[in-house]
């Protein structure tokens, strides 16, 4: 399936990363950061025919089921990079993107290791210099760890605004935010999940 189906499907390792570049027309452009084995990303792309989705991913076990997603699923607007999510974003232009997602990162619970999380100032500012003023930032949890420093780096940050209006908001996924495997285990764990989500500012 690797061979069969990545070269179809894969963004190319060079040049700019725009909807007409990938998908050949100039639809809205979504980026999913470390998408796992691509359950919510393939729903997604499914629930949105007129989006483009690319979905970043170093580990290969992930990409692997991914393609395996998107091949039962039949979506054809999706496409993916087998690789760092840095290296998609450092190639975005300004304000392409229309939504992002960062779900269940790994938390890097360990003080010494915080450098290695996304939600940190400098991948951060990549982030936003990509997402188009009004464009959605999501992330999820259920690492306390990463929660609580979520909160700590976006308070920090004046690109982006929380869309929360209680408290009670972080606890309740979204309709339209389909569930990541790493998240139903957390729950068939007992564990709390988080779902933030913030606007581009500007």
């Amino acid at each position: 399936m690797l061979e069969a189906d990545l070269p179809d499907l894969e963004i190319a390792v060079e040049g700019p990363v725009t909807a007409e570049t990938v998908f050949g027309d100039a639809r809205p452009l979504w980026l999913e950061i470390g998408f796992g084995r691509g359950e919510h990303m393939v729903a997604q792309a499914a629930a949105h025919p007129h989006v483009g989705i690319i979905g970043a991913e170093p580990f290969l076990d992930g990409v692997v089921g991914a393609l395996a997603g998107i091949r039962e699923a039949r979506v054809d607007n999706v496409r993916l990079h087998h690789g760092d999510a840095l290296d998609v974003l450092d190639r975005l232009p300004p304000a392409s993107l229309d939504r992002a997602f960062l779900l269940h990162p790994d938390p890097w619970p360990k003080v010494r290791h915080a450098k290695r999380r996304f939600v940190n100032p400098g991948p951060l500012a990549l982030l936003a210099r990509a997402l188009k003023p009004g464009a959605e930032l999501r992330v999820g949890t259920d690492h306390p760890v990463y929660c609580h420093w979520t909160l700590m780096q976006m308070q920090h940050t004046a690109d982006f605004e929380w869309l929360a209006s209680s408290p009670a908001d972080w606890d309740h996924r979204p309709a339209d935010w389909p569930p990541t495997r790493y998240e139903q285990k957390a729950l068939r764990e007992g564990k709390q999940v988080w779902y933030f989500r913030y606007r581009r500012i500007g």
